[in-house]
């Protein structure tokens, strides 16, 4: 299959080598695929196996491999299958990010994988689950306070690797006997924290999207709840966890925006002195830069709401000694524009609401002979009081003219006759 695609004006190709369906956080693109003789630049390719592991590995047989290529490489004891995710002058840029020392030994790639290399593989990898289950079983009752999260055999099944969650440092030698005994393999284990065992099995953030652990994060950064004090969220535990129990990864994402903003506040210590009397900060809008000023310190009173370029003023008034009337520029009212309630948008009966209105507007349209719109009943309803007792004056006045009007002429008609 040509891996070319002609240009329209002939003055080159494409290529798509580079792209690969990878997992997730751990996708690379080769940009560099397409160039002549990219792959033979470096002897050193990047191999990827199960979850987060990767490796880089020497390509000592001259093998043509490129990106998606299913290969085994050197493991102690056996050998390894992992899948070609990077070659050429990319892989030294990816050794640097890994931070591997120069003195680093490098293994190598044995040959492509062959059909009995994949059915051990495969093999091998349909014994994790049930390894993990018996894992637990045995931590269990050897009563360590560790938890296996996940269990990875190599691709030759002689090794496994045991990821495991520990609070405290745990002595698990008689473990490893155990294991090893249990399963016949070598036995390999590996600590790991919450959000990376998060990111491993995968799940729903409340906001609706995939977890970033398990999509596109690779490195853990620690989060502290000054983030969240920054941002003037409340300390709710419930509410900051994440589904690894520890504090939620995207409170480090605005946090940046929120101290840039912050600068373009007055301190909270400082107390506006009017006419009035003395206010002192309640709150802030750190984005919108509004900020609500209260009589009290304990609580809210008498509360007034000013941008931060008013507050500035009142500062630099106070510094040399003058007091305004008020907070608020002329005496202007202190109504702002109502926040818009997140939480009601998420209400089961939001569509209802809008759903009858709009059956509301159709009933009055489908009436053609009332120009108000409307039924005539309804036409009534509307109608003020005095708007109704004029019209039944007007009807009974009506009434009376007309049965006056009958009765002159049946009266003429009676004296014609006679």
């Amino acid at each position: 299959m040509d891996n070319h695609f002609k240009l329209k004006d002939g003055s080159g190709s494409l290529c798509y080598k580079g792209c690969g369906q990878q997992d997730k956080q751990l996708n690379t693109f080769d940009w560099l695929a397409d160039i002549p003789g990219n792959a033979e630049e470096q002897d050193i390719v990047e191999v990827q196996f199960k979850n987060t592991r990767k490796g880089f590995y020497k390509n000592s047989n001259k093998l043509k491999l490129t990106k998606g290529d299913i290969v085994a490489v050197e493991a102690t004891p056996g050998h390894d299958i992992g899948v070609v995710t990077l070659t050429g002058r990319l892989v030294p840029l990816q050794m640097r990010k890994a931070n591997l020392k120069p003195d680093t030994e490098i293994k190598r790639i044995y040959r492509i994988a062959k059909p009995v290399d994949m059915e051990k593989y495969e093999e091998a990898k349909a014994k994790e689950h049930d390894t993990m289950i018996r894992s637990r079983q045995i931590a269990l009752s050897l009563n360590l306070n560790m938890k296996i999260g996940d269990v990875e055999y190599q691709g030759d099944g002689n090794k496994a690797i045991f990821y495991y969650i520990a609070d405290e440092r745990v002595d698990f030698r008689q473990l490893i006997k155990v294991l090893a005994e249990t399963f016949r393999v070598r036995i390999e284990m590996k600590q790991i924290g919450a959000r990376q065992e998060a990111g491993r099995i995968g799940g729903i953030g409340p906001c609706g999207r995939e977890l970033c652990c398990a999509t596109w994060m690779t490195s853990f950064i620690s989060v502290s709840t000054s983030a969240a004090r920054y941002q003037d969220i409340s300390l709710n535990p419930q509410k900051l966890a994440g589904q690894c129990a520890k504090l939620k990864c995207c409170l480090n994402y605005e946090v940046d925006a929120y101290v840039e903003s912050q600068k373009r506040l007055p301190s909270k210590e400082i107390t506006l002195e009017t006419a009035d009397g003395t206010y002192y900060f309640f709150k802030a809008d750190i984005l919108k830069g509004f900020i609500t000023y209260s009589t009290d310190k304990s609580f809210m009173a008498n509360a007034v709401t000013i941008p931060a370029r008013r507050a500035f003023e009142i500062i630099n008034m106070n510094k040399r000694g003058e007091k305004p009337e008020s907070l608020n520029e002329n005496g202007l009212s202190n109504e702002r524009q109502r926040p818009v309630d997140l939480v009601e948008q998420e209400s089961l009966t939001r569509f209802d609401k809008r759903k009858s209105n709009g059956n509301r507007k159709k009933k009055k349209k489908s009436n053609p002979n009332n120009p108000q719109g409307g039924n005539s009943q309804q036409a009534k309803d509307n109608h003020p009081p005095h708007e109704a007792n004029r019209n039944k004056e007007d009807n009974n006045r009506n009434k009376n003219r007309n049965k006056h009007h009958h009765n002159n002429n049946q009266r003429e008609h009676k004296e014609k006759t006679e």
